[in-house]
């Protein structure tokens, strides 16, 4: 469905919160380790060397816009990626970053020649 243009400013204002809360690096490499699969608080703090209480504030933002959906079993929280687009998005960016580095990486070849 195409988006109304203008935007209506509380659209605007959806998604601008989403691109500040995927504005934190932290986030985007608890998103890139979700990727793998569901993964619980612990888990996700091990394998970033991260505090639990660090890992559980983010994990709360990401999943309070949509992004990330979550379940508890006992006293464990697991987490999921809810919101698949959010992998295209970041595909574009970093396709994007990586197009810019390359002609970067281009012109300081060029200049050392």
């Amino acid at each position: 469905m195409p988006l109304p243009h203008p935007l209506p400013d509380d659209l605007v204002e959806l998604i601008a919160r989403r691109f500040r809360v995927l504005g934190e690096p932290m986030r985007i490499k608890l998103l890139d380790r979700l990727r793998e699969g569901e993964a619980s608080v612990n888990e996700l703090a091990d394998g970033l060397d991260a505090s639990q209480q660090n890992i559980s504030k983010h994990l709360a933002v990401l999943a309070d816009v949509g992004i990330l959906g979550r379940r508890k079993v006992g006293t464990h929280v697991y987490y999921r990626i809810a919101d698949d687009g959010v992998f295209a998005l970041c595909d574009q960016v970093c396709g994007s970053v990586q197009q810019q580095l390359l002609a970067l990486n281009e012109l300081v070849e060029g200049v050392n020649r």
